[in-house]
């Protein structure tokens, strides 16, 4: 079963997340971070609709990324896009390409709104 090819969107997310570690307060609090917040909240919900569609253990209702500030913004989009970038290598094929192109989609989106 072939898989996707995640480099883009780690690379993107990466990239950004890096931006946001090197936000200065004021940026951060001026919507910044909850932009980075939601997309990570976003890609964390991905990926745990992915790793646990077939029902198996931790199922049920995704979890929702807690804030945890706005210095840490910047970690938790790395974590959460490895995290999804992850459960697409293990999704088959066919529904993973979509979700692929979906996630890399809003890291540009979200990465041109916090430029």
């Amino acid at each position: 079963m072939p898989s996707v090819d995640t480099t883009h969107l780690i690379t993107a997310v990466e990239r950004l997340a890096d931006r946001l570690r090197a936000l200065p307060q004021s940026r951060l609090t001026r919507g910044a971070a909850q932009e980075g917040l939601t997309l990570a909240q976003d890609l964390a919900y991905r990926a745990q609709r992915l790793e646990f569609a077939g029902g198996g253990p931790g199922g049920g209702e995704p979890r929702t990324l807690p804030d945890a500030g706005i210095f840490a913004v910047g970690d938790q989009l790395a974590v959460a896009g490895h995290d999804l970038a992850q459960a697409l290598a293990g999704a088959p094929f066919a529904g993973a390409a979509g979700e692929l192109e979906e996630a890399l989609a809003e890291v540009r989106a979200a990465d041109a709104r916090i430029h």
